[in-house]
C-alpha cells in the first residue's frame, strides 16, 4: 500500500478513520501555490516515516465536503488523524522542521 494516496469522501472511512497507521491529511489545490511547496516535503516525510505515517491528499475542489466537515478556510491545511480522531490541525504552509513535528507526533 501507498504512504501516499488520494482521499475521497466514498473511501474516507476505509483508508483514513479505520486506518491501522495515522493518518496526515493534505488540504491542497492544484492552483495553490503554497500547497505545491509543501507537496515535496510531504513527499520526502512520507517516505521517511513509512509503516509508521501515512499521507492523505485531499483536493479541496473535488472533495468540498470533506474539506467543509474539517473546517478547511484556507489552504494548505494538515490534519493528523489518529486511531479514527482529530489530533492536530494546522493551516497555512509550514517549514520541513515544523511538518517533520507532526509527523512525529503522529508516529509517537
Amino acid at each position: 500500500m501507498s504512504n501516499i494516496f488520494p482521499v475521497t469522501a466514498d473511501e474516507f472511512d476505509a483508508t483514513v478513520v479505520q486506518s491501522e497507521t495515522p493518518v496526515i491529511l493534505d488540504f491542497w489545490a492544484a492552483w495553490c501555490g503554497p500547497c505545491k511547496t509543501l507537496s515535496p516535503i510531504l513527499d520526502e516525510l512520507a517516505e521517511e516515516y513509512d509503516g509508521r505515517v501515512r499521507v492523505g491528499k485531499v483536493n479541496v475542489d473535488e472533495e468540498q465536503a470533506l474539506a467543509m466537515a474539517f473546517g478547511v478556510r484556507s489552504i494548505p491545511m494538515l490534519a493528523v488523524v489518529k486511531e479514527g480522531e482529530i489530533i492536530h490541525l494546522e493551516a497555512g504552509f509550514r517549514s520541513r522542521d515544523a511538518v517533520e513535528q507532526m509527523f512525529r507526533q503522529a508516529a509517537g
